[in-house]
């Protein structure tokens, strides 16, 4: 109320699936010749909603990935998502902050870093200019010679993987992280600037080693994203992955127009783990996935 921001309560199956070759939707078959998802994230069907005019929204919900446990993830995990209407990404972290202070008192310390300064500050590699190649071999020389099966042919996993088991370890612990400006091949559906590199319009949010959220100042181009979406089913194929359809409902609403906004997502489930001390996301769900 406070903050004039709807909160709304969309769907969690979808004729469409995420097209991302890391994000594997369930699915399940309504008829025999008819398939549904379960969301990945409430992402898409929200974006409908802002391009019909809702204004500024948010959600608490259920989404689920599969190939993903451990102790950080959990196949069914929930959400908070929310979108804030002509808001840019320096806007969207100050709100991040606000909430993050709330959850853990003021005494809290921030820091916002590039992606560029962090990255080449603990591996020495520039990532805007650095080959699959070179983050390949430096994965090899830091004993992890299989990053190559892991990360096939494609730079956006390379510099995921480097920054994952190499950059994120590295972090000071009782400090929140704003990672800004990522490399324009981790663009995901975030807009890009014109700058020199060009990087995509995004952040991540890291606290004592754990990633929390992920916000973008969103993509409103529609033949850009399906563009996108188009090269992902190709990277899909690539790697041996199932088809899946693309979200054409999305698109329909971004040629409709989607208003200039930024969103982020944030991993309750992590945020409990972070505000409880616990290291296992079992230890935060009432019933994990071994046990439900």
């Amino acid at each position: 109320m406070q903050k004039n921001v709807l909160e709304v309560d969309t769907p969690v199956l979808s004729a469409a699936a995420s097209c991302d070759q890391n994000l594997d939707s369930f699915s399940t078959d309504l008829t025999k010749t008819k398939k549904l998802y379960l969301q990945t994230s409430p992402e898409f069907a929200m974006k409908r909603l802002l391009a019909s005019g809702s204004g500024s929204i948010y959600q608490i919900a259920k989404s689920f990935r599969q190939s993903e446990q451990g102790r950080f993830h959990n196949p069914e995990f929930t959400l908070l998502e929310w979108y804030r209407v002509g808001f840019k990404l320096d806007d969207l972290i100050s709100e991040m902050i606000e909430l993050l202070m709330l959850c853990f008192g003021r005494n809290i310390s921030f820091t916002t870093a590039t992606y560029q300064q962090i990255f080449q500050q603990l591996t020495g590699m520039n990532p805007h200019q650095v080959t699959l190649s070179e983050l390949m071999n430096y994965a090899a020389e830091q004993g992890n010679p299989e990053a190559i099966d892991i990360c096939g042919s494609h730079l956006a996993n390379g510099l995921d993987y480097v920054f994952s088991q190499y950059v994120q370890p590295k972090l000071k612990k009782g400090v929140v992280y704003f990672v800004t400006n990522y490399p324009a091949c981790m663009a995901m559906l975030a807009k890009l600037d014109d700058g020199v590199p060009v990087t995509a319009q995004r952040f991540e949010v890291y606290f004592n080693n754990l990633e929390l959220a992920n916000g973008y100042e969103e993509l409103t181009d529609a033949l850009e994203q399906k563009q996108r979406f188009q090269q992902e089913l190709l990277e899909r194929r690539e790697a041996g992955l199932g088809d899946v359809p693309m979200d054409k409902h999305l698109l329909a609403a971004l040629s409709h127009g989607l208003p200039d906004c930024s969103g982020v997502a944030m991993g309750l489930d992590r945020l409990l783990m972070l505000m409880t001390g616990v290291t296992s996301i079992d230890a935060v769900l009432t019933f994990p996935i071994d046990r439900a």
